[in-house]
């Protein structure tokens, strides 16, 4: 089943200086108008930035959404209030606060966004007076909330701090009460998520700590995020079956007649369009259906004598609302049912129906179908099944009945101690005929577990003597908390059945339930139905289908309760995942593209955004994926982060990626190409390298006309918990990649070959037995730094024989450059230093006579725009290359800029790591070979063929 158009991307055109947003229809979020904004009065705060800024929504209880669609609209408290204000009117109020502002107290030590004691949050202080006293925190005015819209936000009070928590919403006179708590809470931040309904005008949100003389009130709120609460925003054109609105928004067809305003103007639910329809809102009675005892016909909304059921109807979003509702106990379900209906025929008659379960991981709503007549089946079939907490929400479903025979509806309601059910918005569609006739109704339907009537096990002839809840197994009744908790009690085993373990051919499904509000969910499918009906396929599993909530698209499946468990428990399981190719390259400011996180290890890379010194390297305020294994805190040893498969573009492509390694326990960062069952090392770096970001490179290598597919694998391996590793700005390109620009050979050669007998080799001299070659190196002047180095004594390198040394293919350069290189010669072999650029052919650009001693000196060429070098080196060391590109630059004259300073001097080398003491060791890291500023000065319009970009190569000639 194709997933739901407000899933797919959304097309974004620029045309000139103006942006055009274009998202899926019904989706809201982004619309961008050229060089001007609406009045104030009907763009402030409405959850949608009618601003190319986003400044209409600032200070609105959030910050303006960042340019990603789908985000929402968020305040972390790390600037500013964004907009909420203390309403109290005692001493016991709310202010901007830190933990780092107070050494002791009862409040938290860190605060949620940045997880520090310098992070910031709204606090209430510890308040000492004896009084009742309620510390109120207000937003500011909002507009229009979709029917979507939630609210999401963690909070902090420890037990005994508080006597109250409330969530409330005020529009025009009515104020709603969205969630409501006196505890207990655990340790921590917690998280709260809450569904405001849809609010047409003006409305504002207040979060309220109430203590009392025996609790001191420390609360704190963070982070709080306003997900989906902008009404669709207007469109020329509709895509192909979906409906216009007559404010021009769009909307699916299965939205229309809903009983709900996706359109904003409720055009979508006008008589004309709707009128054949059969709604039942329970406002004024029950309209045709009929109810059994169990079913309550309620005139008003929950409170603290009824704290699980609903505290405002769906149909008018207020507590002055009717629905109905039941709290009929397991066994004893209460039914309602619809009058008869003709067969359909070929239509289908639909029913929307809005739920709402809490209180009970009991409750149950079963929707069953019963079929009349003489030829038709006499037993009820289960149509649908909804069981255990929903949360505070009304939540929309639909069913769609064929049927070959006279039927009617039938609703099953039942829940535990504490729990209740409801039902709102019955709306059948014009495709429910019904007849004036009603046949006898069959019996009812049996209880939640059983779809249809079956005969009683004899085991279940003790449930009688069982206390409600307990399971009877024999002589045995076996009380819930002794129920899947991994020890069996009954000799057959029942009381672990349906306790998560299972291969899903049986229907129970192991006692999986799908718990999905919105636009996803799980669903038990056969093979055969995934594929095809013409598939040879065998068995059954769970599957991710389009569902009829409303409220997001995550969808969520849960085992019973279960435990408690041993601390080696685990949970083994087969998945697949299927979806369009996507693309590898990625900055992850969207999404994380083609790449996902493993699953061996409970080590995981995140998609997280910049925060605070946790800067991205794209924009430095947008997204990264990181590893942080103290967040959660991970056993694991390693962590991977991998592709999609690709199909190669060319037989060879560059893979660049920028990374960031820093932390005395950070370990390793490790890139691979796994193919065919095999698995091919390409890059790996370890240690801290600085607290900034690196670009590196690796060639991909595929069999040419192969079209073998191909997984990237990206593995952090950690040292401990101290350190975080990041990845950001993924992108592959066609052919081989470029040599680098930079090179110190600390970590690698950086692509140089040694040419004739491979004479050249990379080696530090840490032991101090080295057989040749200068004590250190010149990037870090000790033994430990590594260069690249070649013995010319006679006996391993005759008269007249060549050692080169080549580089990789250089980018093509728009500009004059210079190449800087140091070397080290011998005493008694000093020997010529030769240095060609090749293009087609070799041209000798420098010659110098080689100087041995104990020093090394620095060597210099000019790199013509349309040449590259090759070079001959004297004798026995050769340590840091650099290609400086600036805007202009000759050997003799040369302005550079290579990331931590900027400057110009005589002599064309950048500053060497002597020359730069008091700055950042730019050239004292592992990072080899890299171009200055490359975008700022390439010209995009070179496109020379690849036989003719340039090569770079260091050539030794020994006494000619």
């Amino acid at each position: 089943m194709p997933l739901p158009s407000h899933l797919l991307p959304a097309l974004v055109l620029f045309l000139g200086h103006l942006a055009v947003n274009l998202p899926a229809a019904g989706s809201s979020g982004w619309a961008w108008v050229p060089n001007h904004c609406r009045s104030p009065g009907q763009a402030v705060c409405n959850f949608v930035c009618d601003c190319r800024d986003c400044s209409d929504e600032a200070q609105c209880g959030y910050h303006g959404a960042s340019p990603t669609l789908g985000a929402p609209f968020a305040c972390d408290f790390e600037q500013d209030p964004c907009g909420w204000r203390d309403i109290s009117t005692s001493g016991y109020s709310w202010l901007r606060d830190r933990a780092g502002a107070a050494l002791e107290g009862p409040g938290p030590h860190s605060d949620h966004t940045l997880g520090t004691d310098l992070g910031w949050y709204m606090a209430v202080g510890t308040h000492r007076g004896k009084e009742a006293s309620t510390a109120a925190l207000r937003s500011p005015t909002l507009r229009e909330a979709a029917s979507s819209c939630k609210l999401r936000l963690w909070y902090h009070a420890a037990s005994g701090d508080v006597a109250e928590l409330r969530v409330e919403l005020i529009h025009g006179a009515e104020t709603l009460t969205l969630w409501q708590s006196t505890g207990p809470w655990g340790p921590g931040w917690q998280e709260l998520a809450v569904t405001t309904g849809r609010i047409r005008g003006d409305f504002r949100v207040t979060f309220s700590a109430t203590r009392n003389a025996t609790h001191r009130g420390a609360v704190a709120l963070d982070d709080l995020e306003f997900w989906d609460c902008g009404l669709p925003t207007p469109q020329a054109n509709c895509p192909l079956g979906h409906h216009h609105c007559q404010n021009k928004v769009c909307v699916e067809p299965q939205q229309l007649c809903d009983g709900e305003d996706n359109c904003g103007d409720l055009s979508d639910e006008n008589p004309l369009t709707c009128g054949r329809h059969i709604a039942t809102d329970f406002e004024t009675g029950l309209g045709p259906w009929n109810r059994s005892e169990g079913w309550s016909w309620n005139h008003r909304a929950g409170g603290p004598e009824r704290p699980s059921w609903p505290r405002r109807d769906h149909s008018r979003n207020s507590a002055q609302g009717s629905f109905l509702v039941s709290v009929a106990e397991p066994g004893t379900p209460a039914i309602l049912s619809s009058p008869e209906f003709q067969a359909s025929g070929t239509s289908n008659c639909s029913l929307v129906f809005y739920q709402y379960l809490r209180g009970s991981e009991a409750g149950c709503l079963q929707l069953f179908l019963q079929t009349l007549g003489p030829s038709a089946p006499r037993a009820p079939v289960l149509l649908r099944r909804r069981r255990g907490e929903l949360g505070t929400a009304w939540v929309r479903d639909r069913v769609d009945i064929q049927s070959a025979h006279p039927f009617q509806i039938l609703l099953a309601g039942q829940t535990g101690p504490g729990g209740v059910v409801g039902l709102d918005d019955l709306i059948l569609s014009d495709h429910c005929r019904p007849v004036s006739e009603v046949s006898t109704l069959q019996p009812l339907p049996p209880g939640p577990r059983a779809p249809a009537p079956q005969p009683l096990p004899p085991s279940s002839r003790l449930q009688d003597s069982c206390k409600q809840g307990h399971l009877a197994c024999g002589d045995l009744c076996v009380p819930p908390e002794q129920l899947c908790d991994f020890e069996e009690q009954c000799a057959g085993g029942e009381d672990e059945q349906a306790c998560g373990t299972t291969d899903f051919e049986s229907p129970e499904a192991g006692g999986w339930e799908d718990a999905s509000v919105g636009r996803l969910q799980w669903r038990r499918v056969s093979a055969q139905e995934s594929q095809g009906s013409s598939a040879a396929a065998a068995g059954h599993f769970l599957s991710l289908q389009r569902a009829w909530g409303q409220l997001g698209a995550e969808a969520r499946v849960l085992t019973p309760l279960l435990g408690p468990s041993g601390p080696s428990c685990e949970l083994h399981l087969a998945y697949y995942l299927q979806s369009q190719p996507r693309e590898v390259s990625c900055n992850f400011e969207r999404d994380t593209c083609s790449w996902y996180p493993g699953h061996l290890s409970d080590t995981h890379w995140r998609w997280v955004e910049s925060r605070g010194p946790d800067h991205d390297h794209t924009t430095g305020q947008g997204h990264f994926v990181l590893l942080d294994p103290t967040d959660p805190l991970a056993w694991g040893h390693s962590a991977h982060l991998l592709s999609r498969p690709q199909v190669p573009a060319a037989p060879m492509e560059c893979l660049s990626f920028w990374y960031h390694l820093h932390g005395p326990q950070i370990g390793t960062l490790r890139l691979a190409m796994r193919r065919e069952g095999e698995e091919t090392h390409l890059w790996s770096r370890s240690g801290t390298q600085g607290n900034r970001w690196h670009e590196a490179w690796a060639t991909l290598s595929h069999q040419p006309g192969s079209h073998a597919q191909y997984q990237l694998l990206f593995e952090g391996l950690r040292d401990g918990y101290h350190g975080t590793m990041a990845l950001d700005d993924v992108a592959v390109r066609p052919g081989p990649c470029w040599a680098p620009n930079y090179c110190s050979f600390e970590d690698s050669d950086c692509g140089f070959s040694p040419g004739g007998q491979g004479l050249w080799r990379r080696q530090a001299n840490a032991s101090g037995h080295a057989a040749w070659g200068p004590p250190t190196d010149h990037t870090t002047e000790t033994a430990q730094g590594h260069y690249m180095v070649v013995d010319t004594s006679p006996d391993a390198l005759p008269r007249g024989q060549t050692a080169s040394l080549t580089s990789k293919e250089h980018r093509p350069l728009a500009q004059p450059a210079c190449l800087t290189f140091w070397y080290h010669g011998s005493l008694r072999s000093p020997g010529t230093l030769r240095v060609y650029l090749e293009e087609r052919g070799k041209h000798q650009v420098l010659s110098l006579s080689a100087h041995g001693g104990l020093a090394w000196r620095l060597g210099s060429v000019d790199v013509q725009a349309e040449r590259a070098w090759r070079g001959t080196q004297p004798h026995q060391g050769l340590c840091q290359l650099w290609l400086a590109v600036p805007s202009y630059c000759s050997c003799s004259w040369c302005c550079w800029d290579l990331g931590d300073g900027a400057g110009c001097r005589r002599g064309g080398a950048a500053p060497s790591r002597a020359t730069q003491r008091s700055q950042p060791p730019a050239l004292t890291t592992s990072f080899s070979m890299r171009m200055v500023s490359p975008s700022r000065h390439l010209s995009p319009a070179i496109r020379r063929p690849p036989q003719t970009r340039p090569r770079f190569l260091i050539q030794h000639l020994v006494r000619p």
